[in-house]
C-alpha cells in the first residue's frame, strides 16, 4: 500500500470516528428526554452500527497482520 492511499484511509478513519461519536452523543440526548422518536433512535443506532462496522475494516485494514 502506498503511503497516499494510507494516509487517504486514515483521514477516513477519522472522519467516521468522530461522525460515530457524534451520533452517540446525539443518541445519548434523545434518551434522556422523553419522548423521542423512536424511529429516528432506531434509524441512528443503525447508522452509528454501519459506522462501527466501517471503523472495523479499516482499522483492520491499516494495521499489518503480525505472525506471532
Amino acid at each position: 500500500m502506498d503511503q497516499p492511499d494510507f494516509e487517504q484511509m486514515r483521514r477516513k478513519l477519522a472522519e467516521l470516528k468522530s461522525e460515530h461519536r457524534d451520533l452517540d452523543d446525539i443518541i445519548t440526548q434523545l434518551s434522556e428526554n422523553p419522548p423521542f422518536d423512536q424511529l429516528q433512535m432506531q434509524r441512528l443506532k443503525k447508522r452509528k452500527l454501519s459506522l462501527k462496522d466501517q471503523i472495523l475494516k479499516l482499522e483492520d485494514a491499516l494495521l499489518p497482520d503480525i505472525i506471532a
